[in-house]
């Protein structure tokens, strides 16, 4: 690999290490159904989502919640002592790909076959915080007093 090619590289993966993510991979429910519950939560609060998806009917509701979870802990497992209610977790992206496709063949009159089609996805969950961290607020607190000492 070139030398610019690595440097993106490590570049993304310092980017992700301060993101939380969950992704949810070959599941057998087709795109347009899950995207119809993800659209539902998508730049919701973390728990206004969880209720959310707790008493919809759907069925990718149960699997989208699962995943939601997930990148909770993950947020959990990057933040040691802090709390998930303080924080304000909201769901900052939410997306689904297509995965494979199966196919298979159905039956039809007069000695023909029509293919069906067995659709699966891939979801990606990215959260992010409202609260700044420590350093960036001691930062805006210094910049709001030095504002203030000058307005007066």
């Amino acid at each position: 690999m070139g030398k610019r090619k690595t440097e993106r590289a490590n570049a993304l993966k310092e980017a992700r290490k301060s993101q939380y993510r969950a992704v949810l991979r070959n599941d057998p429910t087709s795109p347009r159904k899950m995207r119809l519950v993800a659209d539902m939560i998508r730049g919701l609060e973390v728990n206004r989502a969880l209720d959310l998806l707790k008493y919809s009917n759907k069925e990718a509701s149960r699997r989208l919640e699962k995943l939601v979870l997930s990148a909770i802990a993950n947020w959990q497992e990057k933040n040691e002592g802090a709390r998930v209610e303080e924080s304000h977790l909201y769901i900052k992206e939410i997306f689904v790909d297509q995965a494979r496709t199966l196919k298979r063949l159905r039956p039809a009159p007069q000695g023909r076959a029509y293919r069906i089609r067995k659709r699966s996805n891939h979801v990606t969950v990215i959260l992010d915080s409202l609260v700044l961290p420590e350093a960036e607020k001691e930062t805006t607190n210094e910049e709001v007093e030095t504002e203030n000492t000058n307005t007066k």
